[in-house]
């Protein structure tokens, strides 16, 4: 579950954040795309585990805050295993729910805004800095890649609510 994309992510900034989503990518829901990308492979298992696959292929649209498999690497040794037992699987969902926003909320508004309030009922921070935008304290690595039911914004972090 490893990857390399933390050379690749290192000092993307803001910036950078306004490239035009390739046409497949458009035609693609946001499950379909995050299961297309080596980057989310944990995201999707998580997604599985959840049971929130189908909720996120529906017409939606949702802003998706997608935590890369790196980003799942820098919880603590044994987080994620556990999170991904049956018996916590209302903690998951909490946890995955706290990356999705309803409607389509595109890099630009997001800078124009100091929180949102996510599919799990709570509120996310949302930080405008000069080195980029933060949800949750988590940097967005990569926004803007436009789905057929939202759009997701990559970050570098597992975003936890406040309640965790």
């Amino acid at each position: 579950m490893k990857t390399t994309l933390k050379a690749i992510m290192t000092g993307i900034t803001l910036t950078a954040f306004a490239l035009p989503a390739h046409a497949e990518e458009a035609k693609k829901n946001i499950v379909e795309t995050a299961v297309a990308s080596d980057s989310f492979t944990t995201l999707t298992a998580a997604l599985k585990a959840g049971g929130l696959v189908e909720a996120l292929q529906a017409d939606g649209p949702f802003t998706v805050f997608a935590p890369t498999d790196e980003a799942f690497e820098k919880l603590p040794e044994g987080t994620l295993e556990s999170l991904l037992k049956p018996e916590n699987k209302e903690k998951l969902v909490a946890i995955l729910k706290y990356h999705v926003v309803s409607g389509e909320v595109m890099a630009e508004k997001a800078m124009t805004l100091t929180e949102a309030e996510t599919l799990n009922g709570e509120n996310v921070s949302i930080e405008k800095k000069d080195d980029g935008l933060y949800v949750g304290g988590a940097k967005v690595v990569k926004a803007d890649l436009e789905t057929e039911n939202g759009v997701i914004h990559v970050v570098d972090s597992v975003i936890l609510p406040p309640s965790e």
